[in-house]
């Protein structure tokens, strides 16, 4: 061993002794031990690693055993892999909204719908969403009560109401609409006083496939309102879906992309656009996925995951009314072709070193595993999945200081694997014990038909 190597253990173990010393013999807490890491950030994973948790922060990670103070659960972690919270950063929560190929129906209220979603987040190992469009009454009071503590669910971030020009896409009743500036600015206060997470805007023309053509927002106007939001200390995502739109909206100032681009395949100056921008591109290939899927391959619906979330009526009506819906409709097999188009887009990006964020358009926990498959399918290697689907999506919230990776002093929103997801994506859905907030939660406990 030389100088050097000894220093450093020795600095480990000092900071280990001192920091039990510093929480003191009454300290409550939790401690992962002999447990493979993988931090989310893309170094390579770390075996035998030692993970202490005090309150809600990571507050020690050590190559070597750990003292903890008294009063802390123990969780031996031989044989397991350690990961960071997955990140759903698209989602339309029902039981306020349904998603249409026409864009967002509002729905009666249904809060226990909701919360049965959530639960399914939870159950499936995600810790975090992003609700990216929705009746701002009803997502935001889930919201709120998951902030205060009130509500079991993963971290609820939220848009409420869209914003957009009338008549274009999301343009509904619980949308914020805007024609002009500075008329604009009283209605954009009104929806910045709702304390949105992000701002979302549509900017969106259709034309493609089987859609008509429909008003858009002006470019200047765009302009306008994401400096204003961003003055309001509020980032920004859009709705798009052909390199052209995404270029103008990028160039107008847009922080993120909600969508990939599905329109045509991307140029390589696009991607090398992406790469240099680094603005962060929700991947959402569930969506268009999920039509052609059911279709063809219902048997999905028998895999553990779809059993825990959905009561066997709910199966049996996808695998027969729902499914024949799809079979019947051109729309599933438009956006079949068009998922393919996307999948080389997102792997074309990525390579050029765009930011990828992992979001799915849906409103379960399972979606989100699919989304994972279908990045696998288009070539990304499975470990850069782990880091799209984890710190990726706290860079997209802004959240990278508190949230996404396993390092000491960030939130402990984490999931403990029964395999290695480094070798095989689908090894996230072997899911031993999911913790948020340094909280365990009990998955036998949560609001779903397998607990029933």
């Amino acid at each position: 061993m030389n100088a050097v190597t000894f220093t450093r253990i020795l600095s480990v173990s000092v900071v280990a002794t001192a920091f039990t010393c510093m929480l003191g013999a009454s300290a409550d807490g939790l401690l992962i031990e002999n447990v493979t890491l993988i931090d989310g950030t893309g170094r390579p994973p770390v075996a035998r690693a030692s993970v202490l948790i005090d309150g809600e922060r990571i507050r020690l990670i050590s190559r070597h055993s750990i003292d903890p103070p008294a009063n802390t659960q123990r969780i031996d972690g031989t044989g397991k892999y350690l990961i960071p919270g997955l990140m759903d950063l698209h989602i339309h929560l029902q039981g306020g909204v349904e998603v249409t190929p026409e864009g967002l129906l509002a729905t009666n209220d249904n809060k226990s719908k909701g919360i049965r979603a959530l639960h399914s987040y939870l159950y499936a190992g995600v810790t975090s969403v992003y609700d990216a469009g929705n009746v701002p009454d009803y997502i935001l009071a889930l919201r709120d009560e998951e902030r205060s503590g009130k509500l079991l669910s993963p971290r609820i971030f939220a848009t409420g109401g869209i914003v957009t020009y009338p008549g274009s896409h999301g343009s509904n009743d619980f949308s914020t609409l805007v024609e002009s500036w500075p008329e604009a600015v009283p209605a954009l206060d009104a929806h910045i006083e709702r304390g949105p997470d992000i701002l979302k805007l549509t900017f969106e023309e259709r034309g493609w496939g089987a859609r008509p053509m429909i008003p858009i927002l002006p470019v200047d106007l765009m302009q306008r309102i994401i400096q204003y939001y961003n003055d309001h200390g509020i980032r920004t995502t859009v709705h798009t879906s052909s390199e052209y739109r995404a270029r103008q909206a990028i160039f107008a100032g847009i922080d993120t992309l909600a969508h990939p681009i599905i329109q045509g395949p991307v140029s390589d100056d696009f991607a090398r656009l992406m790469g240099a921008k680094k603005i962060p591109m929700v991947t959402t290939l569930t969506i268009g996925d999920n039509y052609s899927r059911l279709a063809e391959h219902p048997e999905y619906l028998d895999e553990p995951l779809y059993q825990a979330i959905l009561t066997n009526d709910e199966i049996k009506t996808l695998k027969t009314e729902k499914r024949k819906e799809y079979q019947e409709r051109k729309w599933t097999w438009w956006m079949q072709i068009m998922t393919t188009i996307a999948q080389d887009n997102v792997r074309k990006i990525h390579e050029a070193g765009g930011i990828l964020v992992a979001g799915t358009d849906q409103t379960t926990g399972p979606a989100l595993h699919r989304e994972l498959e279908l990045l696998a399918d288009a070539g990304i290697p499975p470990s850069d999945i782990i880091r799209i689907a984890t710190l990726n999506g706290a860079v997209f919230l802004g959240k990278e200081r508190d949230l996404g990776s396993i390092e000491e002093g960030k939130i402990a929103d984490l999931v403990l694997l029964a395999a290695d997801p480094t070798t095989d994506i689908n090894h996230t859905k072997q899911i031993v014990q999911v913790i948020k907030g340094g909280r365990l939660i009990n998955r036998s406990e949560l609001n779903l038909p397998i607990n029933e």
